[in-house]
């Protein structure tokens, strides 16, 4: 089993649909504890949602932009297992004025709440958990790769995404010295929860599935599973010198130029 007796901190399990659920899901069967977080009125969900799992992990709270809750949460995991080997960033928040097309009136208050929920969010875990990693470990982040693209109504989530990617490589910098490993996962479009916020969603769906070249379906579970399945290898002991990378699961669109299609 790739993740016989590692201790995974999990976060972003709303509902069995979620990304970071099969990741969960599939951690559990390669022989990892899991511990996940919630916090607010999506606790429920992912309370709710945890009870799908086997064992049944325990769920922290966790509001990403209290501090008190990243000490509250190192110390919870401290107690309870002494140690960490892996976390993952699952967390994405924008409001609705910043996304959708309103990029040139979205106002800094919004842009600021976006940034610190998605991007900043990351530094602030990371540097919270890496004292229970002293023997080294994994940080994976969830990604929608906006390393060279603009994407149609992504908007101000699609630049804290770039901020995120480049979060990753300073982690991977300041961490590496401890042997703690911190890459991004992007995945293609999926249907979740968080994707019924994005506006145009739908369009973005179709067009991925017509020119991925290993075809790509939003809404089947062999896309998710291969998320899952890579976001697992890059939890366990078998990419050991790999960090500060942006490694896609994407069926491959990423690399397709521009569709001349009439």
């Amino acid at each position: 089993m790739l993740l016989k007796e590692k201790k995974l901190l999990l976060t972003g399990v709303l509902t069995p649909q979620s990304i970071a659920f099969a990741i969960a899901e599939l951690a559990q069967k390669e022989g990892a504890e899991v511990v996940l977080t919630g916090f607010g009125k999506a606790l429920a969900l992912t309370q709710r949602s945890a009870k799908r799992l086997s064992p049944t992990p325990e769920v922290l709270e966790l509001d990403v932009t209290e501090p008190a809750h990243h000490e509250a949460l190192a110390k919870a995991i401290g107690e309870r297992w002494g140690r960490l080997d892996g976390v993952l960033h699952a967390v994405g928040f924008a409001p609705e004025d910043a996304l959708g097309g309103k990029f040139l009136s979205t106002p800094w208050e919004s842009v600021q709440r976006a940034f610190q929920v998605s991007a900043f969010s990351l530094k602030a875990l990371a540097a919270a958990m890496a004292p229970l990693m002293s023997q080294g470990g994994s940080v994976v982040a969830l990604d929608f790769d906006n390393s060279t693209s603009a994407w149609p109504l992504y908007d101000w989530m699609g630049v804290c995404k770039a901020g995120l990617e480049s979060i990753v490589r300073y982690l991977a910098r300041d961490l590496g010295s401890q042997n703690i490993r911190v890459n991004a996962l992007a995945a293609g479009p999926l249907a979740t929860i968080a994707a019924k916020g994005i506006p145009g969603f739908d369009k973005l769906e179709n067009q991925w599935s017509k020119r991925a070249p290993l075809s790509w379906n939003a809404r089947g579970g062999e896309c998710l599973e291969a998320v899952a399945r890579t976001a697992v290898v890059m939890l366990s002991d078998w990419m050991p010198k790999t960090t500060g990378e942006l490694i896609r699961v994407d069926g491959g669109y990423h690399a397709m130029g521009a569709d001349l299609t009439p």
